[in-house]
């Protein structure tokens, strides 16, 4: 993420420094009631969980293995998250969840699971404190960007840190060597790839199994925090294959780790559309647009390439808040832009030297991916502030699959380990 759309200095600052400073509210489209429905819908809030270890750690409490607790996405740990579950199990049987800061209500039994992607977006309540500036120049600035962000109908639609791994920005690693073929390169790099940020215990701990043969002292070796490591360790020691290793994770994981290495070229793409200076709200020809449903969701679906002949009509879409211009998601079956856009594009493939046919991962379905288009600009709306002594508090909803952190960065201008 080389660039900023807002020009004014930034207040500096820390995310997260309590939980309560990143409140998450999903914004979901609720399965209908159906009696004697097969799943128990409910709403979850937890606070300082990270998603996967949540769903494990209730599958043990139910008994039942984790793929019969569905969510719509996975929210940030250090954090206080509300969104919709379903349980394919009687609504009574959740009592016997009692967790540490998680908190089930509203039960009822409903006509499906649900599924990854299956929510319209997120409201974010977010703190930022110890900022840097002056505390009598903050509202001045925070006003100044918010202006910019309405005149330009959001900011650049990056993909955040939390989706490489904040701590540990190990999933593109990973991505990238499924990509390339290296299976057993994606298990030993998720296993012992290690940063000075992280827990020096699990540190030593990654360090030591570089290499490792012994999977079963590996299992022995790993601590709690270990626990996906730990899960590839034990089909190791069991005899299964790398492949069966990163098959045994949870299946939303596994998609991310491609998708991870597919959202680095893509933010790779947007810098570079912005140090040229092009538009990022507006087309120019060969690029293309992906217009909104009644619903204002995108119709990833039926894209528009913008031509000579229709780019008048493209822009005043575009302009309307109505389409949006897009970058790429290489994958198998992408389709490029043309004009300079294109240019940039198939620079980046070719910087990363790939070929659509890399993204098909033998023996993992879930890794593989087709590939497809991301808007540039991602919209915000009722974004309002407010101003305390210690910081400053931003309320705002984002559609899904947009990073929070990413409009934070515009106002804070902080090094990327503060969000």
């Amino acid at each position: 993420m080389r660039n900023y759309l807002c020009p004014a200095d930034g207040t500096g600052g820390h995310l997260k420094t309590l939980p309560e400073d990143f409140i998450v509210r999903e914004i979901s489209d609720p399965p209908r009631s159906k009696d004697g429905g097969e799943y128990t819908i409910a709403t979850v809030t937890s606070r300082n969980w990270e998603t996967n270890r949540l769903v494990r750690i209730m599958a043990r409490s139910l008994g039942m293995s984790r793929e019969r607790i569905g969510f719509a996405g996975t929210k940030d740990k250090r954090a206080v998250t509300t969104q919709l579950m379903s349980f394919r199990c009687p609504p009574e049987d959740l009592a016997r969840i009692d967790l540490k800061d998680v908190s089930i209500e509203n039960p009822y039994r409903g006509s499906r699971a649900i599924q990854i992607g299956d929510l319209i977006g997120n409201e974010f309540e977010i703190t930022v404190k110890d900022c840097t500036m002056d505390r009598s120049l903050i509202p001045a600035t925070v006003s100044e960007d918010i202006d910019v962000i309405r005149r330009t109908g959001g900011f650049p639609n990056y993909f955040g840190v939390q989706r490489f791994g904040v701590v540990r920005p190990v999933t593109h690693l990973v991505g990238e060597r499924l990509v390339r073929g290296d299976i057993e390169g994606a298990v030993r790099t998720y296993v012992s790839f290690t940063t000075p940020e992280e827990d020096e215990a699990v540190s030593a701990v990654r360090k030591e199994l570089d290499g490792c043969t012994d999977w079963s002292a590996a299992v022995s070796a790993m601590p709690e925090q270990m626990s996906f490591e730990k899960t590839m360790a034990q089909i190791l020691a069991g005899g299964g294959s790398w492949v069966d290793a990163i098959d045994a994770l949870p299946p939303n994981l596994q998609m991310m780790f491609v998708h991870a290495y597919q959202s680095l070229i893509f933010n790779e793409i947007l810098s570079e559309r912005m140090d040229r200076g092009l538009p990022l709200n507006l087309p120019i020809e060969g690029d293309i647009v992906i217009p909104l449903d009644a619903n204002r969701s995108p119709q990833h679906e039926n894209p528009i390439k913008t031509t000579g002949d229709n780019i008048d009509l493209v822009t005043r879409q575009v302009r309307a808040g109505r389409a949006f211009v897009t970058g790429s998601l290489f994958g198998s079956e992408s389709v490029l832009a043309d004009g300079e856009m294109g240019e940039i594009e198939r620079s980046m493939v070719e910087k990363h030297g790939l070929e659509p046919e890399d993204f098909v991962i033998p023996g993992l379905q879930r890794c593989s991916s087709k590939g497809g288009r991301r808007e540039l600009v991602c919209p915000v709306k009722s974004i309002g502030s407010e101003f305390r002594d210690d910081g400053y508090t931003l309320r705002f909803s984002l559609p899904k699959g947009n990073y929070a952190t990413c409009l934070m960065r515009e106002f804070m201008k902080s090094e990327m380990r503060d969000y």
